[in-house]
C-alpha cells in the first residue's frame, strides 16, 4: 500500500494495489475511488484533502492480530 499527499493539487492518494485502473467512480463530493477491471477497489483519491483529512502530511500505520 501507498499513501502520498500532493501539496501542489491538495490531493491524498491511497493505492492499494499497484495494477491498471479501468474505472473511476466520485462515491462522495471530492472522493474518488479507482477499480480494477474485475471491479476490485485499487486507489482512493480524496480532492481537497486539507479541508476533509486532519493532517494530510502524515500517516500513522496500524496492525493488529
Amino acid at each position: 500500500m501507498k499513501v502520498t499527499y500532493d501539496a501542489e493539487t491538495d490531493t491524498l492518494t491511497i493505492v492499494f494495489r499497484d495494477v491498471p485502473i479501468a474505472e473511476s467512480d466520485e462515491d462522495k463530493p471530492g472522493v474518488i475511488l479507482d477499480y480494477d477491471a474485475a471491479g476490485n477497489l485499487v486507489s482512493i483519491e480524496v480532492l481537497d484533502a486539507s479541508k476533509r483529512v486532519e493532517e494530510p502530511r502524515s500517516v500513522t500505520v496500524a496492525t493488529t492480530g
